[in-house]
Parts: C-alpha cells; structure tokens; sequence
C-alpha cells in the first residue's frame, strides 16, 4: 500500500499477480479497524482503475465504526438500566405486600377492640 503525497488519500495499486487483495485500514488513534477493502483486478492486459481509499471513504468508515461502537454501548446501558427498574419493582412489591399484610393486621386487632 503506498500513500501519495495528499495524506488523506490511499491509493491502492493493483497486483502484480491479478488476485485479489485484502488491505486493512486502520485508525491512528487505538488500532481499530476503518475499513477491509477488497480489491479485484481485471485480467492482465485490460486497463483497470485503481481503488482509491480517498477521505470521505475514511470517514464514513470511521464514522459507521464509532456509531457501531456506541449503539453497543448504549444497548448495554439500556440492559442496566432495565434490570435496575426490574430490582426496584420487584423491591417495592415486597414492600407493598408487607403494608397490606401490616394494614390487615391491624384493621383485625381494631375490629377486635371495638367489640
């Protein structure tokens, strides 16, 4: 892979050997993957263009990996936060089975003082 001299630009040149090659583009700042391309050329003899990984391409790649990246987190909050209702419901029905069971409790021994 060779960079010309525009540094957002990646120009991918074909093979010598016709096949196809994998290139895999990656961000400066933790190694995470922009992009795999996969390049195949026409036969040898045939003029072919070249795969250009120009910025817009890089962008958007980096762009759709941060959005990926970030709906993962936010489905994990999501499972948190939902488990967290689910312990706070299943908290105050506890709760309020105690209240009724204490407010038939005593509605009985009221009763039995009034007769």
């Amino acid at each position: 892979m060779t960079s010309d001299p525009d540094p957002q630009t990646v120009t991918i040149p074909p093979p010598a050997t016709g096949s196809p090659q994998e290139y895999d583009l990656r961000s400066p700042q933790g190694g995470l993957p922009l992009a795999v391309g996969m390049v195949i050329h026409p036969p040898s003899g045939l003029p072919g263009p070249q795969h250009v990984w120009d910025d817009t391409t890089c962008k958007r790649e980096l762009r759709l990996l941060k959005n990926r990246e970030a709906a993962k987190e936010c489905r994990r909050r999501k499972k948190e936060y939902v488990k967290c209702l689910e312990n706070r419901v299943s908290v105050l029905e506890n709760q309020n089975k105690q209240l009724i069971e204490e407010l038939q409790a005593l509605k009985e021994a009221y009763c039995s003082k009034g007769e």
